[in-house]
């Protein structure tokens, strides 16, 4: 399901269009994991796709699910990125959530408005996800690097080990969701890269199934969640990037834990 846009000149969507092409190369210019293979297989112009998506009436509910566990905690890529497009959410009007498991939620819950998934509690997922659906009514359910089920129905890193008893599970709400879904991912294991199997047949990954309405790639995914934002400043016509704050960030999560993965 995708919200109804207005129209613009032509002149103007060819632009935006062009715009959207540019960031779409830019983000997967280093191809640090194959990524630019899998771009090939996406259908140009996502990224202003995925800007779109946030055109909704004021007060929508978001829901941005991140959180990918390293060790005893999780990495700094994904969380930086979920709460950069918060933020821009909030300054349209809507109502973000953070979707979580601990640690993680533990921390984000203390600054932000946040949902939180309990961990290592695959089989009532299901259940799990309607029951959220149904509570918080979202307009958008949008992942950031979230790890996302194989075809084995377990959770698998860029190592190949099994980290199913660390993830909170937020496939189903992807699957379940009444409403647009939008996902974002950097090497072929996070939720949305259902959508490209046959791209990630030639990568040493075991990737994940999990599918949404729009997938955006990128070399990191924090990356692409700015070029997301940047690509709605144009269409909203200010700068909803200003004010990120994208260094004090980062060096909160990691003076609470969060680590490079």
């Amino acid at each position: 399901m995708t919200p109804s846009q207005p129209t613009a000149p032509a002149s103007k969507v060819a632009d935006f269009f062009a715009l959207s092409r540019q960031i779409e190369l830019l983000l997967t210019a280093r191809n640090l994991r194959g990524m630019q293979q899998v771009q090939q297989q996406l259908r140009p112009g996502y990224i202003l796709r995925a800007a779109r998506l946030f055109n909704l009436p004021a007060g929508s509910t978001l829901l941005i699910g991140t959180g990918f566990p390293v060790l005893d905690t999780f990495e700094t890529d994904g969380p930086v990125g979920a709460i950069a497009l918060y933020q821009a959410a909030q300054a349209l009007n809507l109502q973000p959530y953070l979707v979580c498991g601990k640690p993680l939620f533990s921390l984000l819950a203390q600054h932000y408005q946040c949902a939180e998934l309990p961990v290592n509690q695959l089989q009532g997922r299901v259940a799990q996800a309607r029951q959220l659906l149904q509570q918080l009514k979202p307009a958008l359910v949008l992942s950031i690097e979230r790890p996302g089920l194989s075809a084995a129905g377990i959770y698998v890193n860029m190592r190949g080990e099994d980290i199913s008893a660390r993830c909170a599970s937020f496939d189903e709400l992807l699957n379940q969701a009444p409403c647009p879904t939008l996902a974002i991912g950097d090497g072929g294991n996070e939720i949305g890269m259902g959508n490209v199997q046959a791209a990630l047949a030639g990568l040493n990954i075991t990737p994940s199934i999990t599918e949404c309405d729009e997938l955006v790639v990128a070399d990191v995914s924090n990356w692409a969640a700015w070029g997301i934002i940047a690509m709605l400043s144009v269409l909203q016509g200010r700068d909803l990037l200003a004010n990120a704050n994208l260094l004090p960030l980062l060096q909160f999560l990691t003076a609470n834990g969060c680590i490079d993965g």
